[in-house]
């Protein structure tokens, strides 16, 4: 198995494990992070995750369509600090729509079935971020960067 390998499994893992994570957006005011659902694609080239268009993060994310995703594995425990990890995904988002949103919502509910009134509800947006690189810390302080070819 090579490295790309193990890291590709290590954030299948990770992501698979975890229903949360932050998203952090920009505007002109400055930086604004949120708390979303998201679902990881199997080629781990794009993250998903839905909100209504009358958020602020959709309007940043209109104006400015790049983000950052951090999901983690921590217990909030000293152990953390060797043995949680933390993964910053990178890239451009867009919003989802056709054939390809009946798919991708399909895969996003099959992972958070208690969202599907909000998803489903036409005010809401599911957005996806194709994702250029992944940032994981391991043991507090070893970062490896993973890029994702298109």
């Amino acid at each position: 198995m090579t490295r790309k390998d193990e890291l590709e499994q290590l954030l299948r893992q990770l992501f698979t494990g975890q229903l949360l994570a932050v998203l952090g957006t920009q505007s002109q005011s400055g930086p604004y992070g949120n708390l979303v659902a998201f679902f990881a694609t199997d080629d781990l080239k794009h993250l998903l995750f839905a909100t209504t268009r009358s958020t602020r993060k959709y309007e940043n994310l209109i104006k400015i369509p790049k983000a950052a995703l951090v999901i983690d594995n921590r217990s909030n425990k000293e152990a953390d600090f060797h043995e949680a990890i933390a993964v910053t995904a990178i890239g451009k988002v867009k919003e989802v729509g056709g054939l390809e949103e009946e798919q991708l919502k399909a895969l996003y509910l099959a992972k958070h079935p208690g969202l599907l009134d909000f998803v489903l509800s036409p005010t809401c947006a599911l957005l996806k971020i194709e994702v250029g690189t992944y940032y994981i810390v391991r043991q507090f302080q070893q970062v490896t960067e993973l890029h994702i070819t298109p």
